[in-house]
């Protein structure tokens, strides 16, 4: 079996994290990972643009892994599933997660133990649109600038004085050992995380049956339930890396969620959320939840903040 990842640091922990995952249920199957470099990543020559300002958007990085599924190189693409476009290529299925990390936002500073505590007009760094309409919401006095690259890459930059503070997920800075970079966690209740944030996805071919079968023994029934859900919400915004907007599935008890959406605008003027819980059984469950949720979202919500898909 050939999986096939980014090569970032990152996105090799997480992927040899589903090998290892794979190989304690098929201790006798060969498993290989396949390096893949993405339009997605990050290099100094692109300067600090948006990667929202791109043709293709988030859905960079995972276009190459998607074409190497799709010819056959690859039999399993691994993804963060914040990540992953919202309409799937044709001929290929998200189905298969593991169990879901920290999903929460983290905030990193030298000067600053939370954001709240930033002095007046500090400089922000961020190429979350999400992030930065949250953080305008709260304290418009701040200063948002882009910053790309990699966690390490960040991080240096931060280091070096470039920004005065930056937010990075929870779940990579874990699994990467950089807990103790964080300052502090940001709660959902200030800040609703990015649709899927945490949640290491495996796409693979829609007719794999024999592929499929292997994930689906390592496959995190609830995690795959909140997904579903989260993502079904987005469907009905239709957004963007350029629209901001959060989403957070919560397990309120054993068949219980708690699924919350906003839509802001850029300058965090205007915020539109809308919630609902449900009890939740099966796939179908989870995505009329979120697609009920969508429409609350998407009927208070100005059309000029939304992007029309095709």
């Amino acid at each position: 079996m050939k999986i096939g990842t980014r090569g970032s640091k990152l996105a090799l922990i997480q992927a040899q994290k589903i090998v290892e995952t794979i190989k304690w249920h098929h201790p006798d199957l060969s498993v290989e990972l396949v390096v893949i470099q993405t339009s997605g990543d990050w290099l100094p020559s692109h300067g600090e643009t948006l990667l929202s300002e791109a043709e293709g958007g988030k859905g960079l990085f995972a276009k190459e892994i998607e074409t190497a599924l799709l010819d056959g190189r690859i039999d399993v693409g691994v993804h963060s599933l914040k990540d992953v476009p919202t309409f799937l290529t044709k001929n290929l299925t998200v189905r298969h997660m593991i169990e879901r990390e920290d999903s929460r936002d983290a905030f990193i500073s030298l000067k600053a133990h939370s954001l709240d505590e930033l002095p007046a007009g500090a400089v922000v760094g961020t190429s979350s649109m999400r992030r930065k309409a949250i953080m305008l919401s709260r304290r418009p006095d701040l200063k948002i600038v882009p910053l790309r690259g990699n966690v390490d890459t960040r991080l240096k930059k931060l280091k070096d004085g470039q920004v005065d503070a930056t937010i990075l997920a929870a779940a990579g800075l874990h699994r990467m050992g950089l807990e103790n970079e964080i300052a502090s966690y940001i709660e959902p209740e200030s800040m609703l995380p990015a649709v899927c944030q945490g949640i290491i996805a495996m796409e693979m071919r829609t007719d794999d049956t024999k592929t499929g079968e292997i994930l689906d023994l390592i496959n995190h029934d609830k995690t795959l339930l909140v997904a579903t859900a989260e993502r079904a919400l987005l469907a009905v915004l239709d957004g963007s890396c350029r629209t901001p907007i959060g989403s957070y599935g919560q397990w309120i008890n054993a068949q219980t969620m708690r699924l919350r959406g906003l839509v802001a605008s850029e300058d965090g003027v205007n915020l539109y959320p809308g919630e609902e819980t449900a009890v939740i059984k099966t796939i179908d469950d989870a995505h009329a939840l979120g697609l009920r949720v969508g429409r609350v979202i998407k009927e208070k919500t100005p059309k000029q903040y939304l992007q029309v898909h095709g």
